[in-house]
């Protein structure tokens, strides 16, 4: 049985179950087998728990919530190599792992260098801010940096089975261009360790090698920084590169900065921006930049400091990030931004809160029982293996890229994110039980939203993808929103959909939205517009407001064909044997409740829907192979009288009653529909008015 929650978590939520009533639900199919495509869940055998990470001597007096100090950090490093060091028997062996069944690559069977690549630069990660402490460092009978060092010169070998060629003349961008970047960030970092004992020779085959990359094509996104790292770090030796292509792809990447800590990755919105734009930058800065280009590097540090103002607040209160974009198998990469504010002193961040949160994205993967597959690696996935969640350039060593938390480690010891005592800042001090909190970025129009009673962060993002490719217009962003607590379930063959729309195709299949028009955030409300990509004449008017237990949507469908639609609250996986469900009608609305015994969800049909439905899914759910979601549909036609559609998305633990007051917290509603006005009123709080005429089917959406 796979587990979303920290044992921690578990022993701390409430463990009583609701006998519930008899359901009264729909069935969306006889039979809801998978999403497309068969087994979308590797299948592996339950891994033993004893073989997570366990933190040896808790501090609880510098660490009281999760125990971790700058020790333990090092212990979590050495507990990844181990497991990647159980694949290597002598100092020729590849960092080479077990093929994860499905579309990962290599999918011919064959031997791949490239794969074998990733392996080895990604562990350096982990590997070279240890070896900087410990050079004779040795894991599993091997000496780290006798070994990374042999690697690197078998991988200028041309008859060694790792070998890397150079770019040919006319050779465009390649994952061997990101691993070289990566690989270049580590030289640049510990360069007495990885660079200082190479022979003159490797170290001239090395510079010949990766400068064909460095000094060639790239893609206008985050893949500049490769070159960028590969460039600087080769100057910082003395070597001769070009630097008017490395000025430009600096003030390139700085144009994408959108403000509040966010860059814009031509065009998405996501974790790259940290653990890409932000992490890159800073390390550069404090490797390179500083000295050779001082304003650039005064520039990225500016940006970097902007983070402060939203991003801790995309975590939960325990520290968990949220499963939102692509590439979500580098998991607690996503924090790294948090020790590396470590470098400097500034009074306006709380570094303990900080460190908490890094800790806590840790132990997030670290103490699952699914995060390491049978061979002690992290299996591609969030949690345990998911296939819907691996895009096709990952291998199994890509997961390594998770280790970029480690060069927090590179900051040294008496810096306050080490000394600072832990605690959970905003949570504590600020967001209040009962409340909703929501952070809204001006440029990226991201709203990150915090929900004090469960302790769960959200975040609502960029999405605009006509066609589906490798992670666009995929579940990685066609979510209306992503939740800490309730992680993104994958799209059925037969309509089953969590936290989105999904429209039935005349040829008989379901379309998931994937054109979203930001449109404008008011008053509390988040305004979009939807328009389906195979049938733009399906169109919807999205808002949404947040509530201190869910989600009101007020939706119009200005669709001027018929179509079937349908929405979905989030998913609950099956992680305390069944799922139970409750119906209720309360007022005359139709109320379906699920339950999980740790969390409860509740949907609430207010206006506008044909029917209700709770659906039981296999293999779509990234914690369980089982799952329940409730689904809402309507059979639209133009002209009918009612085009609104307005839902109640509520959660709260498990064991805990639901009062008709929560369920339904909306007093009155009253919709204009000439003026497209509807306004809103709550027995607890202020109206709330929202305006659909002022947000018109923007023209972009339906390109």
């Amino acid at each position: 049985m796979k587990c979303i929650y920290s044992i921690c978590l578990l022993l701390s939520m409430f463990c009583v179950q609701t006998t519930f009533g008899q359901t009264q639900s729909f069935n969306l199919s006889a039979s809801v087998a998978g999403a497309t495509g068969v087994g979308l869940q590797a299948s592996k055998k339950a891994v033993n728990s004893n073989r997570t990470f366990k933190i040896k001597a808790p501090d609880r007096q510098l660490s009281p919530l999760t125990g971790m100090t700058r020790k333990h950090w090092k212990d979590a490093g050495i507990y990844l190599l181990e497991g990647a060091f159980r694949h290597v028997k002598t100092l020729d062996d590849p960092m080479s792992f077990t093929k994860q069944p499905g579309k990962s690559y290599p999918r011919d069977g064959k031997p791949n260098a490239t794969e074998k690549m990733e392996g080895l630069c990604r562990t350096m990660f982990i590997a070279g801010p240890l070896l900087k402490e410990q050079p004779d460092l040795t894991i599993n009978g091997i000496p780290l940096g006798k070994y990374y060092r042999h690697q690197i010169a078998l991988m200028l070998d041309s008859q060694s089975i790792t070998y890397i060629e150079p770019r040919t003349k006319n050779g465009g961008p390649s994952q061997k261009l990101v691993e070289f970047g990566g690989l270049a960030a580590s030289l640049l970092v510990a360069p007495e360790i990885f660079w200082a004992p190479l022979s003159p020779e490797v170290k001239a085959k090395l510079y010949a090698t990766m400068m064909s990359y460095g000094d060639g094509p790239t893609i206008g996104m985050n893949w500049r920084y490769f070159n960028i790292m590969i460039l600087s770090f080769y100057k910082s030796q003395g070597y001769k590169v070009n630097e008017p292509l490395l000025k430009d792809l600096l003030e390139k990447s700085l144009a994408q900065y959108d403000g509040q800590g966010w860059y814009n990755d031509s065009p998405y919105y996501d974790y790259y921006s940290m653990w890409a734009f932000q992490m890159y930058g800073k390390i550069w800065s404090e490797f390179f930049g500083k000295k050779y280009y001082p304003e650039y590097a005064a520039h990225l540090e500016k940006n970097f400091d902007d983070l402060q103002d939203n991003y801790p607040y995309l975590f939960s209160r325990k520290g968990e990030m949220i499963m939102w974009g692509r590439s979500i198998s580098y998991r607690m990469g996503a924090a790294v931004p948090f020790p590396l504010m470590g470098f400097k002193t500034n009074p306006n961040i709380n570094y303990g809160w900080m460190r908490r949160i890094a800790s806590g994205t840790m132990l997030q993967f670290l103490q699952n029982p699914d995060f390491l597959n049978d061979d002690d690696v992290p299996a591609l996935g969030f949690y345990g293996a998911f296939e819907p969640a691996v895009q096709t350039y990952s291998c199994r060593g890509s997961v390594f890229w998770l280790g970029k938390l480690f060069l927090g480690l590179l900051v040294p010891a008496d810096s306050p994110f080490w000394t600072a005592k832990e605690n959970e800042g905003a949570w504590k001090s600020q967001l209040q039980a009962g409340k909703v909190y929501n952070k809204f970025t001006k440029k990226s129009n991201i709203l990150v939203t915090d929900y004090p009673n469960i302790g769960a962060s959200e975040v609502r993002a960029w999405c605009n993808s006509k066609t589906v490719g490798v992670y666009q217009g995929t579940e990685n962003y066609t979510r209306l929103s992503y939740n800490s607590t309730f992680p993104w379930q994958a799209d059925g063959q037969n309509g089953e959909v969590a936290m989105g729309y999904v429209f039935k195709t005349d040829k008989g299949s379901w379309e998931a939205m994937r054109m979203f028009a930001f449109k404008g955030y008011e008053n509390g409300v988040y305004y979009r517009d939807g328009v389906f990509a195979s049938n733009d004449q399906v169109k919807l008017n999205l808002a949404e407001i947040t509530l201190p237990n869910g989600i009101l949507r007020v939706d119009r469908n200005v669709s001027s064909e018929t179509a079937t639609i349908r929405l979905g609250h989030y998913a609950l996986p099956a992680i305390k044997g069944n799922i139970k469900r409750e119906s209720r009608r309360i007022k005359g609305h139709q109320v379906e409740i699920i339950d999980n015994g740790v969390y409860q969800l509740a949907l609430v049909t207010l206006r506008g829907w044909d029917k209700t439905e709770v659906i039981n899914a296999k293999g779509l759910n990234p914690v369980a192979q089982n799952s329940s979601i409730i689904d809402v549909e309507d059979h639209f036609v133009p002209g009918n009288a009612d085009d609104l559609y307005i839902t109640l998305m509520l959660w709260k633990k498990s064991g805990q009653k639901w009062l008709d007051t929560e369920l339904l917290p909306v007093k009155e509603i009253n919709f204009t529909p000439d003026k497209g006005i509807v306004n809103v009123s709550f027995y607890k709080g202020g109206p709330k008015v929202i305006d659909f005429n002022r947000i018109k089917i923007a023209p972009e959406a339906a390109k």
